[in-house]
């Protein structure tokens, strides 16, 4: 994977993010839904809801709107019910995308995704058609100027703690663990005030791929740009090497 900056594609998420404010909102006021739901109101106790508060707090949403969605979950028929879908396909050249939805309404979902892929020369797949070819890993980047610590000490704190593999980018380090050791890591290194740029369960890629047909570029960057601007879609994970 070297040679792929997640940095400067996180970089590139953010700032498409920072452009549409409301829609980071909307999104992740379906996480905070969903993870109170699913472990309760207190994020001492649940750790999904944890790393979503963070992730809200990463993108100035304010104390008291993240109150509110935490409140409006965990009262009796307050909230709207959201469902998890995942959808799978192929991009332009053999290029594999996921995209993960949180929705109530999975016909209007489905037609919205499907549709995404169709502009851009792209289709659906069954589940698991592309699936096989991405590893789930937590992922954590850090960015090297904010970071004080040295490489050799900051690689340490992740394996002692249980990561899998730390790497070195010119602009960035990133670490990966097993999704069941994500939260020791992610922990450990909150302890050490490591400040951290992306902490996620992800799906990363096994291999890359690479276009160079104008067309095929001009279209998969069609489909996830339609499928960004999607309120239902929570992540879309492909690879293209971008």
């Amino acid at each position: 994977m070297s040679g792929h900056s997640k940095f400067a594609n996180i970089k590139h998420k953010k700032e498409k993010n920072d452009a549409a404010k409301g829609k980071i909102f909307t999104m992740i006021g379906r996480e905070i839904a969903v993870a109170v739901k699913e472990g309760g109101p207190d994020p001492a106790n649940n750790f999904r809801l944890a790393t979503v508060i963070q992730k809200a707090k990463a993108n100035n949403m304010p104390n008291d709107t993240i109150e509110r969605g935490i409140k409006k979950a965990a009262g009796e028929g307050g909230s709207v019910n959201y469902e998890v879908c995942t959808y799978e396909g192929y991009g332009p050249g053999g290029t594999a995308i996921i995209v993960k939805c949180l929705t109530d309404n999975k016909n209007r979902t489905a037609a919205n995704v499907r549709n995404c892929f169709s502009k851009g020369q792209g289709n659906i797949g069954t589940q698991g058609c592309v699936s096989y070819m991405f590893d789930e890993k937590g992922q954590i980047v850090i960015d090297r100027e904010e970071c004080s610590m040295e490489a050799d000490d900051l690689m340490m704190i992740a394996l002692d703690a249980g990561a899998d593999d730390f790497t070195e980018e010119d602009d960035s380090f990133e670490i990966l663990t097993d999704p069941a050791s994500f939260e020791a890591v992610h922990q450990a290194l909150q302890k050490e005030n490591i400040p951290m740029v992306s902490a996620e369960v992800s799906l990363i890629p096994q291999n890359y791929v690479e276009l160079t047909d104008e067309a095929d570029l001009a279209n998969i960057q069609k489909i996830l740009d339609l499928l960004d601007e999607d309120d239902d879609v929570q992540e879309v994970y492909h690879n293209w090497s971008e």
